[in-house]
């Protein structure tokens, strides 16, 4: 159970005193939603997010034998431009050795890093998103409140693009290299393709983790500062779908 819960204009926030407990709660809550959806719908939807934050929940949301894995449809929110699926910082090898062979979805549609026309990538992967409602969306926060890929110099609340070509800031590119990724800066791709945050939101139900004192800080700014793309993580204040969860380290700055 969270040690503590409470909301921030439209959005949910549980903490919790570890990050095994975060987990645990969310695991058990995912097969309750994913069951229900596809016992409702005949099928389900999800979008996963790659990152640190999520390897745990990937880890422990796999072994899950209740879920009906063959009847949920399975997206993810951002890849570099110009690398392939096998590269090692490929956030869909990610997705590949995380998920897919571990379950058995019905489908797992990647982004293709390597398009050789990334517009046309991006076109692509909005008609899948668009083929059925989106259930459930994982988000991890990344360091300067970017979600995906949508940093503050490109992130935009009302974009008119579901899925677009980026240009990765800096300290976004930094991140990277800060939590292993890539060995240097110079290595990081400096584009990215990425959902978008209106696309994000879309999603019926949004689950954000934050772990780690390195976050507090970008937690606080987004829960206490204004709600604007100058940190695009605020935009999940706007929606009572969403929730954020927190382990203490992360929450510490909150008072």
């Amino acid at each position: 159970m969270p040690i503590r819960t409470f909301q921030v204009d439209a959005l949910q926030v549980e903490v919790y005193r570890h990050e095994a407990d975060l987990v645990s709660s969310l695991v058990q809550s995912t097969q309750s939603y994913l069951n229900e959806a596809i016992a409702r719908q005949g099928s389900a939807a999800a979008i996963l997010a790659s990152g640190a934050s999520q390897l745990k929940l990937l880890e422990n949301l796999t072994t899950v034998t209740e879920i009906d894995w063959e009847r949920l449809t399975l997206f993810h929110l951002d890849e570099y431009l110009g690398i392939g699926g096998m590269h090692p910082a490929s956030f869909q090898l990610f997705m590949r050795e995380m998920v897919a062979r571990k379950i058995t979805p019905r489908q797992f549609n990647y982004l293709n890093g390597d398009t050789l026309e990334p517009i046309a990538e991006c076109d692509r992967y909005h008609q899948l998103l668009s083929a059925q409602p989106i259930d459930l969306c994982f988000l991890g926060i990344g360091e300067t409140g970017h979600i995906a890929f949508n940093d503050p110099e490109v992130a935009d609340f009302t974009d008119r693009y579901p899925v677009k070509l980026v240009k990765l800031a800096e300290k976004s590119r930094q991140q990277q290299v800060n939590t292993g990724f890539f060995d240097r800066i110079e290595a990081v791709p400096q584009y990215a393709l990425t959902l978008t945050l209106p696309t994000i939101c879309k999603a019926e139900r949004i689950c954000c983790l934050a772990m780690g004192a390195r976050k507090a800080s970008i937690v606080k700014t987004m829960l206490t500062g204004a709600i604007s793309p100058a940190c695009p993580a605020a935009i999940l204040r706007k929606y009572p779908t969403a929730t954020l969860y927190l382990d203490e380290a992360a929450a510490n700055e909150l008072g």
